[in-house]
Protein backbone atom coordinates (compact mmCIF):
# COMPACT_ATOMS: atom_id res chain seq x y z
CA UNK A 1 0.00 0.00 0.00
CA UNK A 2 1.46 3.16 -1.18
CA UNK A 3 2.64 6.01 2.11
CA UNK A 4 -0.18 8.72 1.63
CA UNK A 5 1.50 12.37 1.98
CA UNK A 6 -0.03 15.94 2.15
CA UNK A 7 2.34 18.33 1.41
CA UNK A 8 2.16 22.06 3.72
CA UNK A 9 4.14 24.98 1.30
CA UNK A 10 5.10 24.47 -2.05
CA UNK A 11 8.21 26.68 -2.65
CA UNK A 12 11.79 25.16 -3.12
CA UNK A 13 11.46 22.33 -0.94
CA UNK A 14 7.88 21.41 -0.90
CA UNK A 15 8.04 21.07 -4.91
CA UNK A 16 11.43 19.06 -4.92
CA UNK A 17 10.01 16.74 -2.12
CA UNK A 18 7.10 16.62 -4.82
CA UNK A 19 9.77 15.60 -7.47
CA UNK A 20 11.41 13.12 -5.57
CA UNK A 21 8.18 11.19 -4.45
CA UNK A 22 6.80 10.95 -7.95
CA UNK A 23 10.25 8.82 -8.87
CA UNK A 24 10.21 6.68 -5.75
CA UNK A 25 7.78 3.40 -6.06
CA UNK A 26 5.27 3.68 -3.16
CA UNK A 27 4.26 7.37 -2.21
CA UNK A 28 0.90 9.43 -3.43
CA UNK A 29 0.54 12.78 -2.73
CA UNK A 30 -2.90 13.29 -2.16
CA UNK A 31 -2.95 16.87 -1.27
CA UNK A 32 -1.18 20.68 -1.64
CA UNK A 33 -1.53 23.43 0.64
CA UNK A 34 -0.30 26.84 -0.49
CA UNK A 35 -2.09 30.41 -0.76
CA UNK A 36 -1.10 30.56 -4.32
CA UNK A 37 -3.49 29.13 -7.49
CA UNK A 38 -2.91 25.77 -8.89
CA UNK A 39 -2.06 27.53 -11.52
CA UNK A 40 1.06 29.09 -10.21
CA UNK A 41 2.07 25.72 -8.61
CA UNK A 42 1.73 24.06 -11.84
CA UNK A 43 3.80 26.55 -13.60
CA UNK A 44 6.56 26.53 -10.68
CA UNK A 45 6.16 22.85 -10.68
CA UNK A 46 6.67 22.32 -14.51
CA UNK A 47 10.00 24.72 -14.74
CA UNK A 48 12.49 25.14 -12.61
CA UNK A 49 15.45 26.99 -12.79
CA UNK A 50 17.97 24.72 -11.21
CA UNK A 51 16.66 21.73 -11.95
CA UNK A 52 14.86 21.67 -15.31
CA UNK A 53 12.05 20.75 -16.36
CA UNK A 54 9.53 18.49 -14.35
CA UNK A 55 9.32 15.38 -17.00
CA UNK A 56 5.90 14.89 -16.07
CA UNK A 57 2.48 15.92 -17.93
CA UNK A 58 0.98 18.67 -15.25
CA UNK A 59 -1.82 21.06 -15.53
CA UNK A 60 -4.20 23.03 -13.42
CA UNK A 61 -7.86 22.75 -13.59
CA UNK A 62 -10.52 24.58 -10.47
CA UNK A 63 -8.69 23.28 -7.33
CA UNK A 64 -6.69 20.32 -8.16
CA UNK A 65 -3.36 19.52 -9.84
CA UNK A 66 -3.38 16.80 -12.11
CA UNK A 67 0.19 14.80 -13.01
CA UNK A 68 0.11 12.52 -15.81
CA UNK A 69 -3.43 12.77 -15.26
CA UNK A 70 -3.57 11.41 -11.34
CA UNK A 71 -5.67 14.34 -9.76
CA UNK A 72 -3.70 15.67 -6.24
CA UNK A 73 -6.39 18.41 -4.45
CA UNK A 74 -4.90 21.50 -4.20
CA UNK A 75 -5.88 24.03 -1.04
CA UNK A 76 -5.49 27.46 -0.11
CA UNK A 77 -5.46 27.32 4.14
CA UNK A 78 -4.28 29.59 6.60
CA UNK A 79 -4.65 27.31 9.38
CA UNK A 80 -3.27 23.73 9.08
CA UNK A 81 -5.89 22.49 11.67
CA UNK A 82 -8.68 23.26 9.01
CA UNK A 83 -7.21 20.99 6.08
CA UNK A 84 -8.79 17.80 5.13
CA UNK A 85 -6.50 15.17 5.82
CA UNK A 86 -8.34 12.81 7.95
CA UNK A 87 -10.97 12.94 5.16
CA UNK A 88 -8.12 12.27 2.68
CA UNK A 89 -6.62 9.70 4.99
CA UNK A 90 -3.02 11.26 4.99
CA UNK A 91 -0.02 9.27 6.81
CA UNK A 92 2.65 11.86 6.90
CA UNK A 93 2.57 15.36 6.36
CA UNK A 94 5.60 17.43 4.84
CA UNK A 95 5.84 20.88 6.59
CA UNK A 96 7.62 22.72 4.59
CA UNK A 97 6.13 26.17 4.82
CA UNK A 98 8.65 27.44 7.43
CA UNK A 99 6.59 29.06 9.48
CA UNK A 100 5.22 25.54 11.22
CA UNK A 101 8.99 24.60 13.13
CA UNK A 102 7.72 23.61 16.39
CA UNK A 103 6.19 21.23 18.08
CA UNK A 104 2.96 22.58 19.11
CA UNK A 105 2.70 24.85 15.99
CA UNK A 106 3.03 21.55 13.48
CA UNK A 107 0.90 19.41 15.24
CA UNK A 108 -1.91 21.37 13.69
CA UNK A 109 -1.73 18.68 11.31
CA UNK A 110 -1.93 15.74 13.93
CA UNK A 111 -5.55 17.57 14.95
CA UNK A 112 -6.57 17.95 11.42
CA UNK A 113 -6.00 14.09 10.88
CA UNK A 114 -2.98 13.14 9.59
CA UNK A 115 -0.86 10.49 11.28
CA UNK A 116 2.69 12.04 11.13
CA UNK A 117 4.34 15.25 10.10
CA UNK A 118 8.07 16.00 9.03
CA UNK A 119 9.13 19.38 9.38
CA UNK A 120 11.56 20.09 6.78
CA UNK A 121 13.56 22.56 8.28
CA UNK A 122 15.56 22.74 12.09
CA UNK A 123 12.79 22.74 15.13
CA UNK A 124 13.76 24.02 18.66
CA UNK A 125 11.26 21.69 20.23
CA UNK A 126 10.68 18.35 17.77
CA UNK A 127 13.52 15.67 17.71
CA UNK A 128 15.65 16.28 14.62
CA UNK A 129 16.27 13.53 12.84
CA UNK A 130 19.88 12.61 10.24
CA UNK A 131 19.43 9.89 7.88
CA UNK A 132 22.65 7.78 8.75
CA UNK A 133 23.13 8.73 11.67
CA UNK A 134 20.25 8.99 14.27
CA UNK A 135 17.31 7.74 12.59
CA UNK A 136 17.71 4.01 13.78
CA UNK A 137 16.35 6.08 16.87
CA UNK A 138 13.17 6.72 15.97
CA UNK A 139 10.01 4.89 17.47
CA UNK A 140 6.96 4.84 15.85
CA UNK A 141 5.34 3.78 19.48
CA UNK A 142 6.19 6.98 21.24
CA UNK A 143 3.87 9.35 20.55
CA UNK A 144 6.31 12.20 21.02
CA UNK A 145 7.69 11.55 17.74
CA UNK A 146 4.25 12.21 15.80
CA UNK A 147 6.27 15.25 14.85
CA UNK A 148 9.73 15.08 13.68
CA UNK A 149 12.26 17.23 12.38
CA UNK A 150 14.46 16.21 8.72
CA UNK A 151 16.72 19.29 10.54
CA UNK A 152 18.45 21.73 8.30
CA UNK A 153 20.15 20.86 4.64
CA UNK A 154 23.52 22.00 5.99
CA UNK A 155 23.43 19.08 9.34
CA UNK A 156 22.20 16.60 6.90
CA UNK A 157 25.96 17.41 5.16
CA UNK A 158 27.74 18.05 8.51
CA UNK A 159 26.57 15.37 10.73
CA UNK A 160 27.35 12.37 8.66
CA UNK A 161 31.19 13.65 8.22
CA UNK A 162 31.53 14.28 12.23
CA UNK A 163 29.61 11.10 13.03
CA UNK A 164 32.67 9.36 10.54
CA UNK A 165 35.28 11.48 12.39
CA UNK A 166 34.22 10.95 15.97
CA UNK A 167 33.47 7.10 15.50
CA UNK A 168 37.31 6.73 14.03
CA UNK A 169 39.43 9.63 15.61
CA UNK A 170 36.96 11.11 18.69
CA UNK A 171 36.13 14.58 18.09
CA UNK A 172 37.45 17.36 21.16
CA UNK A 173 36.08 20.60 18.95
CA UNK A 174 35.93 22.26 16.01
CA UNK A 175 34.93 24.89 14.12
CA UNK A 176 32.36 24.78 10.75
CA UNK A 177 32.15 27.18 8.01
CA UNK A 178 29.14 26.51 5.44
CA UNK A 179 29.45 28.34 2.12
CA UNK A 180 25.53 28.58 1.30
CA UNK A 181 23.59 29.27 -2.00
CA UNK A 182 21.07 32.02 -1.77
CA UNK A 183 17.75 30.80 -0.66
CA UNK A 184 14.63 32.70 -1.42
CA UNK A 185 14.35 34.84 1.91
CA UNK A 186 17.26 36.24 0.87
CA UNK A 187 17.02 39.95 -1.03
CA UNK A 188 18.27 40.62 -4.60
CA UNK A 189 19.01 44.31 -3.55
CA UNK A 190 19.85 46.28 -0.13
CA UNK A 191 16.83 46.37 1.75
CA UNK A 192 15.90 46.05 5.79
CA UNK A 193 16.07 42.47 7.50
CA UNK A 194 14.15 41.33 10.34
CA UNK A 195 17.07 38.96 11.25
CA UNK A 196 19.96 40.89 11.02
CA UNK A 197 21.40 43.97 8.96
CA UNK A 198 23.59 42.23 7.13
CA UNK A 199 21.11 40.02 5.51
CA UNK A 200 19.43 42.64 4.04
CA UNK A 201 22.17 43.26 1.49
CA UNK A 202 21.44 42.30 -2.09
CA UNK A 203 22.71 38.25 -2.63
CA UNK A 204 23.38 39.55 -6.37
CA UNK A 205 26.97 41.20 -5.34
CA UNK A 206 27.67 40.48 -1.74
CA UNK A 207 29.19 37.64 0.01
CA UNK A 208 26.90 37.94 3.64
CA UNK A 209 28.32 36.95 6.48
CA UNK A 210 25.17 34.86 8.84
CA UNK A 211 24.46 33.03 11.50
CA UNK A 212 23.49 28.66 11.33
CA UNK A 213 22.52 26.54 14.04
CA UNK A 214 23.78 24.02 11.76
CA UNK A 215 26.81 23.12 13.95
CA UNK A 216 25.19 23.07 17.01
CA UNK A 217 22.30 21.23 16.27
CA UNK A 218 24.61 18.23 15.61
CA UNK A 219 24.89 17.58 19.23
CA UNK A 220 21.03 16.97 19.39
CA UNK A 221 21.56 14.06 16.69
CA UNK A 222 25.03 13.11 18.09
CA UNK A 223 24.48 13.70 21.97
CA UNK A 224 28.90 13.34 22.44
CA UNK A 225 29.31 16.04 20.62
CA UNK A 226 26.85 18.34 22.32
CA UNK A 227 29.11 21.95 22.71
CA UNK A 228 31.97 20.80 20.86
CA UNK A 229 31.05 22.75 17.44
CA UNK A 230 29.76 25.40 16.46
CA UNK A 231 29.90 27.49 13.19
CA UNK A 232 28.64 30.57 10.69
CA UNK A 233 27.30 30.54 6.76
CA UNK A 234 28.66 32.78 4.37
CA UNK A 235 25.64 33.14 2.12
CA UNK A 236 27.13 33.73 -1.41
CA UNK A 237 25.37 34.54 -5.04
CA UNK A 238 24.79 31.04 -6.60
CA UNK A 239 21.76 29.16 -7.05
CA UNK A 240 22.20 26.08 -5.73
CA UNK A 241 24.75 23.38 -4.02
CA UNK A 242 26.53 24.84 -0.73
CA UNK A 243 30.24 23.39 0.69
CA UNK A 244 30.51 22.46 4.71
CA UNK A 245 34.16 23.86 5.68
CA UNK A 246 34.44 21.44 8.90
CA UNK A 247 38.03 21.91 10.87
CA UNK A 248 38.87 20.17 13.66
CA UNK A 249 40.89 19.21 16.41
CA UNK A 250 41.20 14.68 16.82
CA UNK A 251 42.14 13.23 19.64
CA UNK A 252 43.55 10.40 18.06
CA UNK A 253 46.11 11.67 15.50
CA UNK A 254 45.34 10.55 11.71
CA UNK A 255 47.17 11.40 8.30
CA UNK A 256 45.01 12.91 5.36
CA UNK A 257 45.41 9.80 3.56
CA UNK A 258 44.05 7.66 6.35
CA UNK A 259 40.87 10.21 7.15
CA UNK A 260 40.41 9.58 3.39
CA UNK A 261 40.11 6.42 3.12
CA UNK A 262 37.63 6.34 5.89
CA UNK A 263 35.65 8.44 4.22
CA UNK A 264 36.06 6.58 1.21
CA UNK A 265 35.26 3.53 3.29
CA UNK A 266 32.32 4.97 4.83
CA UNK A 267 30.58 5.92 1.39
CA UNK A 268 30.97 2.78 0.31
CA UNK A 269 29.42 0.59 3.15
CA UNK A 270 27.93 2.33 6.10
CA UNK A 271 26.74 5.87 4.92
CA UNK A 272 26.14 4.31 1.16
CA UNK A 273 23.82 6.42 -0.29
CA UNK A 274 24.24 9.37 2.27
CA UNK A 275 27.77 10.20 1.97
CA UNK A 276 30.11 10.15 -0.87
CA UNK A 277 33.85 11.03 -2.04
CA UNK A 278 35.52 12.27 -4.69
CA UNK A 279 39.01 12.98 -5.91
CA UNK A 280 38.35 14.98 -9.05
CA UNK A 281 38.97 18.71 -9.82
CA UNK A 282 35.27 19.33 -9.17
CA UNK A 283 33.76 23.08 -8.90
CA UNK A 284 30.23 23.38 -6.97
CA UNK A 285 27.80 22.81 -10.23
CA UNK A 286 29.23 19.62 -10.37
CA UNK A 287 27.09 18.72 -7.92
CA UNK A 288 23.41 19.85 -8.77
CA UNK A 289 21.34 17.03 -8.76
CA UNK A 290 23.12 15.16 -6.32
CA UNK A 291 21.04 12.83 -3.92
CA UNK A 292 23.79 12.98 -1.58
CA UNK A 293 23.97 14.53 1.93
CA UNK A 294 27.13 14.89 1.56
CA UNK A 295 30.43 14.79 -0.92
CA UNK A 296 33.56 14.24 0.77
CA UNK A 297 36.16 16.01 -1.40
CA UNK A 298 39.41 14.49 -0.72
CA UNK A 299 41.63 17.22 -2.37
CA UNK A 300 40.13 20.17 -1.27
CA UNK A 301 40.98 18.80 2.35
CA UNK A 302 43.68 19.31 4.12
CA UNK A 303 45.61 18.63 7.58
CA UNK A 304 47.81 20.66 9.61
CA UNK A 305 49.18 18.31 11.58
CA UNK A 306 47.52 14.10 12.21
CA UNK A 307 45.50 16.09 15.44
CA UNK A 308 44.01 19.09 13.13
CA UNK A 309 42.47 18.84 10.11
CA UNK A 310 39.78 20.98 7.49
CA UNK A 311 37.45 18.45 6.27
CA UNK A 312 35.12 19.73 3.07
CA UNK A 313 32.29 18.27 1.71
CA UNK A 314 30.04 19.42 -1.07
CA UNK A 315 25.94 19.01 -0.42
CA UNK A 316 23.18 19.86 -3.17
CA UNK A 317 21.50 21.96 -0.56
CA UNK A 318 17.93 21.22 -2.69
CA UNK A 319 17.51 18.14 -4.11
CA UNK A 320 19.90 16.12 -1.49
CA UNK A 321 17.61 17.10 1.72
CA UNK A 322 14.68 16.88 -0.43
CA UNK A 323 15.59 12.94 -0.86
CA UNK A 324 16.86 12.73 2.89
CA UNK A 325 13.10 14.10 3.35
CA UNK A 326 11.34 11.09 1.72
CA UNK A 327 13.49 8.40 3.45
CA UNK A 328 12.63 9.50 6.53
CA UNK A 329 8.97 9.64 5.72
CA UNK A 330 10.08 5.90 4.08
CA UNK A 331 11.84 5.07 7.34
CA UNK A 332 8.94 6.43 9.89
CA UNK A 333 6.52 4.12 7.76
CA UNK A 334 8.49 1.14 7.22
CA UNK A 335 8.87 0.97 11.36
CA UNK A 336 5.33 1.46 12.12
Amino acid sequence: MSIRVGINGFGRIGRLVFRVLSERAGFEVIGINDLFSPEVLAYLLINDSVHGRFKKEVRAEENSLYVNDKKIKVFAEKDPKMLPWKDLSVDVVVESTGLFTTKEKASAHIAAGAGRVVITAPSSDAKMFVMGVNHTSYDPKNPELRVVSNASCTTNCLAPIAKVLHDQYKIVEGLMTTVHAVTATQKTVDGPSHKDLRGGRGILNNIIPSSTGAASAVGKVIPDLKGKLTGMALRVPVSDVSVVDLTVKLEKGASKEEVAQVMRDASQKSLKGILGYTKEQVVSTDFIGSSLSAIYDEDASIELNPNFHKVIAWYDNEWGYSNRVVDLIQHMQRTA
